[in-house]
């Protein structure tokens, strides 16, 4: 789990992790004894995972950053998008950080945006640890509570299968979507 969820939040080409369902699992694991840890440590713990992974992916976008500030517009890159980014963490870089935490996708390349845009340090710091720490012990605490309720015991597999699929359907459908949206460009250019 810390490694899923560091690798969501630190490594662009784990985008696709359900680190979501996986810290929901965590708390019903918890909650029935299956994990010997409290939920206080796992919380920790996955915070931990996801400042970690955070710092990770502000350090790749700030090696990156200078780079795609020289490049020149393509089919795939456009200044402006980098421009739009840059203004709009200006404006709502706290904000974006600790609620884009809760968005599949957004909590992957987000703090790689902050890190290119070389938004204020300390103030990436405390926004990443507030958002951390909500995300995870709002997904391991909703795990640990429906898990202690005992009339929904015969449900859990259920529950947790679909916990999981609502986390991921967002992914699959914006992968679906590129493919096409490609798919449609290369017959359009040939």
């Amino acid at each position: 789990m810390f490694l899923a969820v560091y690798g969501q939040t630190g490594l662009f080409f784990c985008f696709f992790l359900p680190s979501g369902g996986l810290m929901f699992t965590a708390g019903v694991f918890v909650a029935t004894g299956s994990l010997h840890y409290n939920l206080f440590t796992i919380c920790s713990l996955l915070t931990l995972a996801s400042m970690l992974g955070n710092l990770t992916g502000y350090w790749f976008g700030s090696k990156t950053g200078p780079l795609l500030y020289k490049r020149k517009d393509s089919k795939f890159f456009r200044q402006e998008h980098l421009k739009a980014a840059e203004n709009f963490y200006k404006k709502y870089g706290g904000l974006a950080l600790a609620a884009g935490l809760f968005f599949p996708i957004v909590r992957t390349f987000s703090p790689i945006v902050a890190g290119m845009i070389k938004m204020n340090f300390k103030r990436f710091i405390l926004f990443t640890f507030i958002g951390s720490a909500l995300w995870v012990t709002g997904f391991v605490s909703a795990g640990f509570l429906i898990a202690s309720m005992p009339f929904l015991k015969p449900y859990l597999r259920y529950i947790i299968i679909g916990i999981i699929i609502t986390v991921t359907i967002p992914i699959v459908i914006r992968i679906i979507r590129e493919f096409k949206k490609a798919g449609k460009e290369n017959t359009t250019n040939k």
